[in-house]
């Protein structure tokens, strides 16, 4: 597989389970698995930018995105597509040279344009169809960083880690 040189997720679902919790107090909480990070840690490594494209818009997404040093994000989407095409602009690269990980509807058109496409595995099937493999791993259980490392190859991993 030919590496990608901008590699583009959706958060929930992917980084997270997809549930959003609510206290009585009307604060949100997201859980996200810290082995998604080490997918980051490669990607910058390697010099590939990652973003975040997400419907969402929360404080809790921008503040894991400025932790991990992720290049581009993008909160409270609507189309996807339109956004990764201005980050492929930016970085005079093509569609082609872009891995996206998503997991329902809002990716679904992002997914079809890209050159590499993913799901977690918990995915609805009609999005898990469409993609160019699916993880193991579901959303917020590091699938992530499962879709980082199969893009990767385990030999460059390993190097990565040496």
């Amino acid at each position: 597989m030919k590496l990608p040189k901008l590699i583009l997720t959706d958060i929930d679902g992917v980084w997270t389970d997809g549930g959003m919790y609510y206290d009585q107090t009307g604060n949100e909480w997201k859980k996200f698995n810290t082995s998604d990070s080490a997918g980051v840690l490669f990607c910058k490594k390697l010099n590939i930018p990652v973003g975040i494209i997400t419907g969402e818009d929360t404080e809790i997404v921008k503040r894991r995105a400025e932790k991990l040093k992720i290049d581009f994000l993008y909160q409270g989407v609507s189309d996807k597509l339109i956004i990764a095409r201005k980050i492929c602009k930016k970085l005079n690269i093509s569609l082609t040279d872009v891995a996206y990980i998503g997991d329902d509807l809002g990716d679904l058109e992002l997914l079809l344009h890209v050159g590499i496409s993913c799901s977690p595995s918990n995915a609805p099937k009609y999005i898990k169809d469409k993609v160019n493999f699916v993880t193991a791993r579901a959303g917020g259980d590091g699938a992530f960083r499962e879709f980082v490392e199969t893009i990767l190859g385990d030999e460059l991993v390993l190097k990565l880690l040496c």
